[in-house]
């Protein structure tokens, strides 16, 4: 099964937002018997975290915003796609798939770039959590309440 990995042509591609990161391999040609987790992988199909795509984020908005990178390009159900999300919450880890889609549809065929690129499907939302700081009092920006005598 090892030998078999080693010969699989796939882009592959990272997105972050937060604390998720999203690594995405996206298979131009599907090989036949490819596991996934426990779910063989077919050419159309999206699998995050073993799981299909629409079991994962079941929200029909969810729907909407992963499937735009294949709308625009026009490259609906044309690869498999294999997801691996980690941390943040289910928002942060939608905005990080999209991000990490976009960018591998981008290494596929440069001339997505520019689409892509013209509906900020690949702009990257630098926001994160500010750090705490020390003596704040356990959050970042309070401040300690100074003694009234």
């Amino acid at each position: 099964m090892a030998e078999n990995k080693k010969n699989l042509s796939y882009t592959s591609s990272v997105g972050r937002r937060k604390a998720a990161v999203a690594r995405v391999r996206l298979y131009p040609k599907v090989p036949d018997n490819l596991m996934i987790g426990d779910q063989l992988l077919k050419k159309g199909e999206v699998v995050v975290n073993g799981k299909e795509i629409s079991a994962y984020f079941k929200s029909n908005v969810a729907k909407i915003m992963y499937e735009k990178p294949f709308q625009v390009t026009n490259t609906l159900n044309k690869f498999g796609i294999s997801i691996r999300v980690t941390g943040g919450g289910q928002n942060s880890q939608l905005d990080a798939t999209i991000l990490a889609i976009s960018r591998a549809l981008s290494g596929v065929d440069s001339s997505f770039k520019e689409i892509l690129r013209k509906k900020g499907l690949l702009t990257v939302d630098q926001k994160v959590r500010e750090r705490r700081k020390v003596g704040t009092g356990g959050k970042a920006r309070r401040t300690k309440q100074s003694p009234k005598r």
